[in-house]
Formats: C-alpha cells, sequence, structure tokens
C-alpha cells in the first residue's frame, strides 16, 4: 500500500474527521460509499468534505456530512492553492483529529500538513485495483476499524421532487426505468449508437413496462439522446442539461439498470446499489470498474491492446466494444437483473 499514513493510536473515536477530494465527479462520488459507512459506525463523530465547488453539489445533497467545504478554483491547482488558502483559519480552528486524503496531490498533502491530525491517510494514485478498492485499502491503514461500502443514501430532497421530475418529462409511473448512457469521454470509449436502439427495442419487446432515460450535461450526450428519441420516440425520456448533479443523482436511484460506457453517471449508479452493466472501451478497467454484486463490467483486458488509454482506437472500429452485439447485451443484462431477484 503506497502513500503516507499515520495510524490511529487511542481508544476511543476521533471527535471530527476532515475527508478531502477535490476531483472529480465521478472519484469523488466513488468516496461517498466509504464514507457513508464510517457515518453510519460513528455517528457521534462529525465528518467534513473538503471538496472543489464544481463537485460539491452531490456531498451537498446528503445527509451525511456535518459540513461539505468548496473551493474556488476549477481545475486550476493555482486557483484551488489561493481559495483553499483563504479557507486555512477555518479548517485550523476546527482541530481536526483525522484527516482523510483522497486526493494525494500536492495541495491535499499540503493541507494534511498544515493541519497536523493526530491520524491521517493518503490514497494510493498507482496500484492495478478499483478506485473503491483502494478507498478501502486507504482506510485500512490507519488501524482503527474495517470500511465496508454502505450505499443506502439518504438524500435531503424528498423523493416527491425527484418523481415530479421524471413525470413532468414523460415518465409513466410505474413503469420501470432503463438509462441508456453513451457517455464515454472519447471516441475509442463508444458502443456504437444503434446498438443501443437495437438493445431498447430488445428490452421493449420482452418487457412492455419500460421506458428508457437519458440524463447527463455533456453537448455530446444530448446529441446521443436525440437520435435515441428520434428511433423510439415514445419510450425515451430526455433529460439532458435539465438537471444538477444532485438531481441527477437522486433519479439515477430509480432505476431498474443502467447500460452505461465509463462515466460519471456510472459512478452513481454502482455506488448506490443500481445494477449497472458497463461497457469498457479503452478505459482501464483495473482502476475505473464498478464494483460489487450489483454489477458487471464488459472491458478490453483480454485483448492485446486492451486497456490501451487512446481516445481513438488504432484499429479504427472500436473492436473491443463492437464486439458486443446487442443481443448479447441484452442476455447480459436480463442475467445481472436475475440475479438482483
Amino acid at each position: 500500500m503506497q502513500g503516507d499514513n499515520q495510524p490511529w493510536t487511542f481508544n476511543r473515536s476521533p471527535k471530527k474527521i476532515l475527508s478531502i477530494r477535490y476531483q472529480a465527479m465521478g472519484d469523488v462520488v466513488i468516496t461517498l460509499p466509504y464514507l457513508h459507512f464510517i457515518k453510519r459506525k460513528f455517528p457521534d463523530t462529525e465528518l467534513h468534505f473538503l471538496t472543489r465547488q464544481e463537485v460539491a453539489d452531490i456531498p451537498k445533497s446528503l445527509v451525511l456530512f456535518d459540513k461539505v467545504i468548496s473551493i474556488k478554483g476549477g481545475r486550476s491547482l493555482l486557483g484551488q492553492f489561493f481559495f483553499t488558502v483563504l479557507k486555512l483559519p477555518f479548517l485550523l480552528r476546527q482541530r481536526y483529529e483525522m484527516a482523510l486524503d483522497l486526493q494525494n496531490h500536492r495541495l491535499s498533502r499540503l493541507v494534511r500538513k498544515l493541519l497536523a491530525p493526530d491520524a491521517w491517510c493518503s490514497f494510493d494514485k498507482y496500484s492495478p485495483l478499483p478506485a473503491g478498492e483502494r478507498i478501502q485499502l486507504t482506510f485500512g491503514t490507519l488501524q482503527w476499524t474495517s470500511v465496508h461500502p454502505d450505499t443506502q443514501f439518504n438524500l435531503k430532497s424528498p423523493p416527491v421532487l425527484t418523481m415530479s421530475i421524471l413525470k413532468k418529462h414523460g415518465w409513466n409511473e410505474g413503469s420501470r426505468l432503463i438509462i441508456l448512457n453513451p457517455a464515454g469521454a472519447f471516441p475509442s470509449r463508444h458502443w456504437p449508437l444503434e446498438n443501443y436502439v437495437a438493445f431498447a427495442k430488445l428490452f421493449k419487446k420482452e418487457f412492455q413496462d419500460v421506458q428508457f432515460l437519458v440524463v447527463g450535461l455533456s453537448s455530446k450526450l444530448s446529441e446521443a439522446a436525440w437520435n435515441l428519441k428520434s428511433e423510439l420516440p415514445q419510450c425515451v425520456i430526455n433529460l439532458t442539461g435539465k438537471t444538477s448533479p444532485s438531481e441527477a443523482f437522486a433519479i439515477v436511484k430509480q432505476a431498474s439498470l443502467i447500460i452505461t460506457e465509463d462515466s460519471g453517471l456510472m459512478h452513481m449508479a454502482w455506488v448506490q446499489g443500481v445494477p449497472t452493466l458497463a461497457l469498457f472501451g479503452s478505459t482501464r478497467s483495473d482502476w475505473s470498474r464498478p464494483l460489487g454484486d450489483s454489477s458487471h463490467c464488459l472491458d478490453s483486458s483480454d485483448l492485446s491492446c486492451g486497456n490501451c488509454m487512446l481516445e481513438i482506437c488504432k484499429w479504427g472500429d472500436n473492436r473491443c466494444l463492437t464486439r458486443y452485439s446487442p443481443e448479447f447485451i441484452f442476455e447480459t443484462a436480463q442475467a445481472l437483473l436475475r440475479h438482483e431477484k
């Protein structure tokens, strides 16, 4: 286990903990079930979360943290440094007894050293393990308590608000929601859009009471959603660009299944126990795959060119993904859903 760590040596729980994760949205979300476990197990321990303003919405929406401290500065390390310095007087007054550095970069390490807690742990950025497992192992270096993911989050906003968003945009209450998420960041991470359409038609033929949902913020996803809706006008709900991250997080929880490329929405699903079928092209599956019995990842690690991390497939055909037919994905999805029953 790599990283700078100092175990907890007291025969009691820490009174106040600071967890640090500056970026990105998906990586912030991955930390949440492990932090949720700590808060559930030690409800009297005050838990604070330090993060970037752009990714603070979901942590703020949960009944989990006693305080979420958000930092301006965007993705600029210099900007983050400036606004973190402005927060230092407040942070120092808190007298944190434990710091969980789940970012482990220059700024988070500096914050931890300046706060001088009694115990700390630092995220292992390099081991060939999924991020969730590395977070769990990071907590283990504290020699304090065993930590396991707790996916049963409580949201501050009532469920009726989530339902109203879905109904407003065409959800027939009672219909199962299947999320289609063609949101891979690069062309090498895309399962062909026509395959999503074919999969949806297969699912709709087998199960009549189903609607397909596309939700997210990117302009590329918006175009994909428009194409999906044009092919399946009566059963696709297009929420792209119409929700905040916290609203998307709440809506994902209502889904029966998500078919997804590597993206933040994928992490929003598996950390809430939503059945997640992940399609990984060039992504390093050893770092990013979803965890838990409710997830299944089809990745490229079995290919000689797999886990390449290239933006464009060197063969020009995305063969790591195109080898999976809509029929195969349909059968795999059904098996995942049967496992849930």
